[in-house]
């Protein structure tokens, strides 16, 4: 693995297209998984308000004064019958392709777990397709743990 220098940081609004872009990155990638996903144009989040909100923490990787990644947590309230009573779920996990490889979304991961235990969030979850294997081993290789398999017909 290359060493890269970069940074991560908080999004800010004014860098809405570019995330929008990632987003939609997301989207393509996953669709091989996802037969089900509604022909484009689609969208999963709505950014601006995840960056706004106090409740969540939106983060993006920087290298070369570029944007090459993203990622956010957002702090949820568990079902009524589970422990912890909150948790926090991370999505928008994008690497630029070109970037993939360099431990850039593991860094990604980890600071927005950060986030999560600053704020006393212990329970971190996140959703993965079955057959992202790829996507499995780098959450794995993290210390993520599969938990309920949800199974369709």
């Amino acid at each position: 693995m290359a060493t890269i220098n970069y940074t991560i940081r908080e999004a800010m609004t004014d860098e809405l297209k570019v995330l929008q872009e990632f987003e939609q990155g997301v989207i393509q990638y996953e669709r091989p998984f996802a037969p089900n996903l509604k022909e484009d144009p689609i969208v999963y989040y709505d950014i601006q308000d995840l960056i706004e909100r106090d409740d969540a923490q939106v983060l993006v990787v920087v290298v070369d004064n570029k944007l090459v990644g993203s990622g956010y947590a957002l702090i949820k309230k568990s079902a009524s019958y589970k422990n912890p009573e909150y948790f926090a779920y991370l999505g928008f996990m994008y690497i630029a392709p070109e970037q993939r490889g360099n431990g850039l979304n593991g860094a990604l991961i980890m600071e927005l777990v950060q986030w999560a235990k600053d704020h006393d969030i212990h329970e971190i979850q996140l959703d993965v397709y079955a057959e992202n294997k790829s996507a499995i081993k780098a959450y794995s290789k993290l210390g993520f743990k599969p938990d309920l398999l949800k199974m369709r017909l």
